[in-house]
């Protein structure tokens, strides 16, 4: 299997268990925040969808400058509004990674502020923090829910309110 087999696959697999927790923001509370300097439930949910189409900017360009770039997020207003900017986001991602070569999993990518490098990294390794940033905030977004009370989807197994597993 390839890397980018692999990714694809992974990505996948992914994808149930974000779709699964999206599923569950109430957009009724999408301001509340656990603490002053958390971001609110709106902005944590947008940016666990929004992740996966990262992908196409680390596979198809050499790097990103924060100095420079317009970040603009979605604007979010209900839960079907969530889910549709993870689908599109997840096909942009799922594309990239179609389009993408094993050769080019080799080229470094770079994430700097200006003349100041964050890191300069294969895109393969990139790749995968991707991934990792998608796990790491969907965890985020669980521990958000469940201090809402709101029941949390099992992901690699069965969660404490699961009885459906």
């Amino acid at each position: 299997m390839t890397f980018i087999e692999s990714f694809l696959k992974e990505l996948d697999a992914e994808s149930i268990a974000t779709r699964k927790m999206l599923e569950r923001v109430p957009a009724d509370k999408f301001d509340w925040k656990p603490h002053e300097k958390s971001m609110t439930l709106r902005q944590l949910s947008t940016h666990v969808a929004e992740i996966p189409g990262w992908l196409e900017s680390v596979l198809h360009s050499d790097g990103m400058d924060f100095a420079t770039m317009e970040y603009k997020p979605v604007v979010i207003n209900s839960n079907e509004e969530l889910l549709k900017h993870y689908e599109d986001s997840l096909a942009k991602g799922k594309a990239a990674l179609q389009r993408a070569t094993e050769k080019q999993l080799d080229e470094i990518w770079t994430m700097r502020t200006s003349d100041k490098i964050h890191a300069a990294e294969p895109k393969r390794d990139m790749t995968r923090h991707c991934f990792c940033q998608e796990v790491h905030h969907r965890a985020q977004l669980g521990v958000f829910l469940r201090l809402l009370n709101i029941p949390i989807p099992g992901t690699y197994g069965p969660s404490a309110d699961d009885t459906n597993f």
